[in-house]
């Protein structure tokens, strides 16, 4: 169980990737929280007194999330100084962020009622990659299963235009041009189509709601320009067309979806970004028996895989690893990626294999 110094330094861990991914205002937002935080309102009395494991809960991306949502709606000239990059002063951004606390407390508080839904459409790169993979070795029919879908900005994966090192993928006239730089092998050059996606989260974003897009906007850190204008595009364009996305609980979900009929000549992939560390173990366990199960019905007119991109907090890194069945090709890392997608590195075999059980905990924290 955390205790009010473990809580603190949550705050200074998240500090550190935020430096580490060059978001140097979050970064310093993160670094004051960590000793500005008091007990003279509701919200710092909940975030020193949590009871869960803060790191693991992204107990700092929480009310930072709050705090970059108060300074877009500028309620609050003092914040916005700090998050323009105004007040780089430690001890003034300490004080207004103090205040703020104290100030903005009723508006701060419902952003500790659960984890940050950080949508990030960029992490469909790393996804199509290993999409891309899939459709190499069954072919290019694909229907995509998501679970932690948030808004589902992943689901538009077939409206999105990709340029992965060149490798051109999606319809050229799209809105949104994915085009994150390119490092190491380029993934395979084949045709890729996927026929529907549709996904689940326990608490999806409905954002033809206004609030939940500023709650998702809120969650991209305030330096993250292009992020922040890539997702105003993604928000329109589920706005504009929709997505396929059901409220639920993960296992019971994919369990139900892969019982389902499956159309011959279409690869079924179970599909999840920066998701399974949110996942109870006993979530997770439901969900590989039902794909060990599934992948043991699989042929090669049904086949079905499996892809993923999630943080290994035991190498520090972001992984896209691929599963296809029929086959005896354990789960293999095709591709490395920056957290939001920024850069891919596509991989060449032999590729690295890991028991896709997870169960060594790489996959436990972001």
């Amino acid at each position: 169980m955390a205790n009010e110094t473990a809580n603190r330094d949550c705050f200074h861990i998240q500090a550190g990737y935020c430096s580490a991914m060059d978001a140097p205002i979050t970064a310093r937002v993160c670094t004051a929280l960590a000793t500005a935080l008091d007990r003279e309102s509701e919200t710092g009395r909940q975030v020193l007194d949590w009871p869960g494991e803060p790191v693991a809960d992204a107990l700092a991306l929480r009310l930072v999330g709050g705090l970059h949502a108060l300074h877009r709606a500028g309620v609050d000239s003092r914040l916005s100084a700090v998050f323009s990059g105004q007040d780089t002063d430690s001890a003034s951004v300490g004080a207004t962020l103090k205040a703020t606390l104290a100030k903005h407390d009723a508006a701060l508080l419902p952003w500790l009622d659960g984890p940050p839904q950080t949508n990030e459409a960029g992490r469909s790169a790393g996804l199509m990659a290993g999409l891309l993979h899939l459709a190499q070795r069954y072919g290019p029919k694909i229907e995509v299963l998501e679970i932690g879908s948030s808004a589902g900005l992943n689901l538009l994966i077939d409206r999105y235009r990709f340029d992965l090192g060149g490798v051109m993928v999606g319809p050229p006239d799209s809105p949104v041009t994915i085009r994150p730089e390119w490092r190491g092998e380029t993934p395979p050059v084949v045709p890729v189509e996927i026929v529907s996606a549709r996904g689940v989260d326990i608490h999806p974003l409905d954002l033809s709601d206004p609030v939940a897009g500023v709650r998702l906007e809120g969650y991209v850190w305030v330096d993250a320009v292009e992020r922040q204008a890539r997702l105003a595009s993604a928000i329109a364009m589920v706005r504009d067309g929709g997505v396929d996305l059901a409220e639920g609980d993960a296992a019971d979900w994919v369990e139900a979806r892969l019982v389902e009929p499956q159309p011959e000549g279409v690869t079924r992939v179970l599909m999840h970004s920066v998701v399974w560390q949110y996942l109870p173990p006993a979530s997770r366990e439901r969900i590989r028996i039902a794909m060990d199960e599934a992948g043991a019905r699989a042929s090669a007119e049904r086949p079905l895989g499996w892809v993923m991109m999630e943080p290994n907090r035991d190498l520090h890194r972001h992984e896209v690893r691929v599963r296809g069945w029929p086959g005896d090709r354990p789960m293999e890392l095709v591709a490395l990626t920056h957290a939001h997608g920024a850069w891919v590195e596509g991989l060449a075999p032999p590729y690295e294999t890991r028991d896709y059980v997870m169960r060594r905990g790489a996959y436990e924290a972001d």
